[in-house]
């Protein structure tokens, strides 16, 4: 629902008609610099996310005329709070046209800069001011496929915007940071099914076309936002407490795929034994027909290739423990969102180190073994990519690289070490405190050390310092045997599910 400006003081009344007199004799456009992209500073994204407002919630209209090549006719609607005085508001957006935009129902000048959407509203917006902005665009699948956004599919549309590629599929707040509700309204032709983050709200038909409506109940970052559309069925089925679950899966795979998604609700029941209640509204995976290289854990329905459940040469528990490792991700990346893009170890280290400790407890892959693996390679991945904690930026024009083996095993490998050091009692406490403490928000490395030293009893800063940011990986605690192999022969050795 839209915000409501609140009332003006008669000194601001004032200063708002002394702006629109300015504006009406050109004053104000000349006395505002030229419009660039901004951003909050983050490390690795320098121009990720925009200064100056807190978005609540967004509101997506989308509508697909059937073909995954051509232009989605999209708006945007966009709930916030300016947390600055702004003349000017930042959306991130690219790879889609605007048509026009509003400011609180007004008409706005906009204009693109970099991967901006620049906003220069009627009036300006006052620290405190709600905001509500309106962007009526396209949003374009087509373009290279390992751009991220849209990922075209055997018979539809599915999305993967981690890292920086939501605000290739709709204009955005485009970082983990700013957290909002998100409700989607998706319009397609009857035979098609399209779902979303969230559950269902409503559907209705109007002659050949349906229009969808999925609403989250959780915060979510934009990364993590799915939309599906394509021939396929909805599968339901109850997890644990009754957790309504729903899978999305070609419809002439419904039966191919059952073996796998009745596994759901087991590992549901394993991740709370060991890190508290499931998070979120609602879970399941999307399993798409499509070659993305990888598995994501797009908010409430985690995005799969069909070729992992379809390969042969994967052993049963492989696949069995990446199942395991993007549902982790909804307590650690999903509901605990990293503040920056420098925290993204809390989110692949814990999904790696879950995924390893399933593999451990289900089909005897010693988690030890693993471990002792990853510390041989160590050294050589923080060299090629940066410690946990402080991780080398992506290669230009290739954002995926941020998802380097340090990110991976290499974080596990701190988690691994920490329980060594604090003992298995005390870490398990830290993991559901950590992921209880600060569901639905955003959190900090740093966040995470003051609480591993609060539950230990006692100051880690020296651990830390060298398991996270040091050059060379520490002496591991138990095992003083174990050796970092030379650069050349660890490359590679071992790879991140």
């Amino acid at each position: 629902m839209p915000l409501t400006p609140r009332n003006r003081s008669p000194r601001a009344r004032w200063l708002r008609s002394a702006v629109l007199v300015a504006a009406s004799a050109g004053l104000v456009a000349a006395a505002l610099p030229a419009s660039a992209p901004l951003g909050i500073g983050d490390p690795l994204f320098p121009h990720l996310g925009n200064p100056g407002y807190d978005v609540l919630s967004y509101d997506i209209d989308l509508t697909y005329q059937g073909k995954n090549t051509e232009p989605l006719a999209a708006v945007t609607r966009i709930d916030a709070l300016a947390t600055a005085d702004l003349e000017r508001i930042n959306l991130d957006f690219t790879h889609g046209k605007v048509a026009s935009v509003t400011v609180d129902g007004e008409p706005a000048d906009f204009v693109s800069s970099g991967e901006d959407l620049v906003i220069t509203p009627a009036q300006p917006a006052e620290d405190g001011d709600p905001l509500t902005i309106a962007v009526t665009h396209t949003s374009d699948p087509s373009g290279p496929a390992d751009t991220g956004g849209w990922v075209r599919t055997g018979d539809g549309l599915a999305m993967a915007n981690q890292a920086d590629a939501a605000h290739r599929v709709f204009p955005s707040n485009d970082h983990p940071s700013d957290k909002a509700y998100f409700t989607f309204r998706i319009t397609a032709p009857s035979s098609l099914t399209a779902v979303a983050n969230g559950l269902p709200a409503d559907r209705t038909t109007d002659g050949s076309t349906t229009t969808w409506t999925y609403r989250t109940t959780h915060p979510m970052a934009t990364e993590l936002a799915q939309v599906s559309i394509g021939r396929t069925t909805v599968v339901h089925r109850a997890g644990p407490h009754g957790l309504p679950l729903r899978d999305v899966v070609r419809t002439a795979d419904r039966e191919l795929l059952e073996p796998w998604l009745k596994r759901t609700p087991g590992h549901i029941e394993w991740m709370e034994r060991q890190v508290g209640p499931y998070p979120l509204e609602t879970y399941g995976l999307l399993v798409a027909d499509a070659e993305t290289g990888f598995e994501l854990e797009t908010q409430t329905l985690s995005l799969f290739e069909r070729r992992l459940f379809t390969e042969p040469a994967y052993p049963e528990w492989y696949v069995d423990s990446i199942m395991v490792h993007e549902l982790a991700h909804h307590w650690f990346g999903n509901s605990v969102s990293p503040r920056t893009w420098s925290d993204l170890w809390l989110n692949e280290g814990h999904a790696s180190w879950y995924e390893a400790l399933y593999a451990e407890e289900t089909a005897k892959q010693s988690l030890e073994r693993r471990m002792k693996a990853a510390y041989g390679a160590s050294d050589a991945w923080r060299a090629d990519g940066g410690p946990p904690a402080a991780p080398e930026p992506p290669t230009p024009g290739q954002k995926i690289s941020l998802f380097r083996p340090v990110v991976y095993d290499g974080s596990a490998l701190v988690l691994y070490a920490l329980r060594q050091e604090i003992g298995k009692d005390a870490f398990q406490s830290l993991e559901r405190r950590w992921v209880g403490e600060h569901a639905d928000s955003t959190a900090t490395t740093a966040d995470f050390t003051a609480l591993a030293s609060e539950v230990a009893g006692r100051d880690l800063t020296s651990f830390f310092a060298g398991w996270l940011y040091a050059e060379k990986t520490p002496p591991m605690p138990g095992h003083p045997d174990w050796r970092s192999r030379p650069a050349a022969e660890a490359r590679g050795a071992v790879k991140p599910g």
